[in-house]
């Protein structure tokens, strides 16, 4: 730690807190995962409320327990997992962004509700690149502080600039999700849809699914009434590119949503793909959550997609 730099000092980093931005695109025709927030909505609303560029680096907290010191007069936001946000000790609300002080300590609680929190500084923390992102991918040992992968340690230092900002500000509390209910994500059948039964496809959308302990950041683990896992053509016998959301059905009947860290090359049937307005909603279900599903038109999920993006991008 160099003490002439502006940042904040990691007291203590939580089960796993991970340095992100908008992900590494651009090579996954070479293997590489594009990386990023698991919940895109969260992370967006964090970086937006400080007036960021979007995708600026910032912090994917995995059940909360993070603790910083800063070393600079700056402004922060937190959106995601329900965790009590304290700076030297005096509570602070969710989902807005406020001031943290050079000496202060910054200290997220455990989640009560939601399993992500995402923190953001004005100016974004600044960190090195690999392929053109910052965003950490543990399995390939890609981007973080050090280039290697890793979650942030005590000890670690994240740099960042001074900032002065007019005052407090929070979301809109139609835009905060309520982690504690059911969800009901929305699919756009697709892929190898057709290949599947009429009746193992209302089966799909029937049943109330588990999310498994298995889950991590490459695939949300869905537990159920297994699937018939149709026999596809001579002409899908090879693997094919995968995208962000996509359900997979391998041979077990159990479906996998493929989430930032998959792989990028997949063989197993595609049912089609999650929403990816939903993709978040489903990141912050811990284990054993019930999840339902309904069917969404690509038109649709397009429309809405493009009203996020305008929205936060413009």
């Amino acid at each position: 730690m160099n003490g002439s730099e502006n940042g904040f000092e990691v007291l203590q980093p939580g089960p796993m807190s991970l340095l992100q931005d908008a992900g590494r695109l651009g090579w996954q025709h070479l293997g590489v995962s594009p990386a990023g927030p698991l919940d895109l909505h969260a992370a967006a609303w964090a970086n937006h409320l400080l007036g960021n560029a979007w995708g600026a680096p910032l912090l994917e907290v995995a059940l909360g327990g993070l603790q910083l010191r800063s070393r600079v007069d700056s402004w922060v936001a937190v959106c995601g997992a329900d965790v009590v946000i304290e700076v030297d000790g005096v509570p602070q609300a969710n989902w807005s962004r406020f001031a943290v002080r050079a000496g202060q300590q910054l200290q997220l609680g455990y989640a009560r509700s939601g399993q992500r929190a995402y923190l953001a500084v004005a100016g974004g923390f600044h960190g090195p690149t690999q392929l053109g992102s910052i965003a950490t991918q543990q399995r390939d040992g890609l981007g973080g502080l050090h280039g290697d992968g890793r979650a942030l340690q005590a000890g670690d230092w994240l740099r960042c600039a001074a900032a002065h900002l007019p005052g407090v500000a929070s979301v809109p509390w139609p835009y905060v999700p309520d982690y504690h209910c059911r969800p009901l994500l929305r699919v756009i059948t697709g892929g190898d849809a057709l290949s599947f039964s009429e009746d193992q496809l209302q089966g799909f959308f029937a049943q109330a699914w588990q999310l498994s302990p298995q889950s991590d950041r490459m695939g949300a683990r869905l537990c159920g009434a297994a699937l018939t896992v149709p026999v596809l053509t001579s002409a899908r016998q090879w693997s094919q590119g995968v995208s962000n959301g996509a359900i997979q059905v391998p041979a077990d009947g159990q479906p996998i949503i493929l989430l930032a860290d998959r792989q990028t090359m997949g063989g197993y049937p595609l049912l089609g793909w999650l929403h990816p307005l939903d993709l978040g909603r489903l990141a912050q279900c811990p284990a054993h959550h019930e999840l339902r599903f309904t069917a969404v038109s690509l038109s649709d999920a397009q429309a809405e997609l493009h009203e996020f993006y305008r929205f936060f991008r413009e």
